[in-house]
């Protein structure tokens, strides 16, 4: 299954894996289904590394998952960082993930992602 991102500098086509992450993936579609992430901005953007957006807030630290709470971690050790276009759920800690998106643009990480 895939989602497209539409933004002002061009369409992103996401691929999401229900059956690996499906808490991480319903969250996600949730979101994208009530228009949640519709003008939000990028609020973070490390250059040659990774952006994020999902925050309604601008400041990274605003909104929450569909259930209204953090929901558990989804490790899976077949899912890494290892190439750019990664695309996954942020987290602040040990199972607080909500409802920010990291795109990983160049540079990869070489670990595990934490949710979708």
């Amino acid at each position: 299954m895939s989602v497209t991102l539409h933004t002002t500098l061009g369409n992103i086509k996401i691929e999401v894996f229900c059956d690996v992450t499906p808490r991480a993936v319903e969250n996600f579609l949730g979101h994208c289904a009530t228009g949640t992430y519709n003008n939000v901005k990028w609020h973070r953007n490390i250059k040659s590394f990774m952006i994020q957006t999902g925050d309604p807030t601008g400041t990274g630290k605003g909104g929450q998952s569909i259930w209204g709470k953090p929901f558990p971690d989804e490790i899976r050790s077949q899912l890494k960082f290892d190439r750019r276009s990664i695309v996954a759920c942020t987290n602040a800690g040990l199972n607080v993930t909500v409802r920010l998106v990291l795109l990983v643009i160049k540079h990869p990480f070489e670990r595990v992602v934490i949710a979708c």
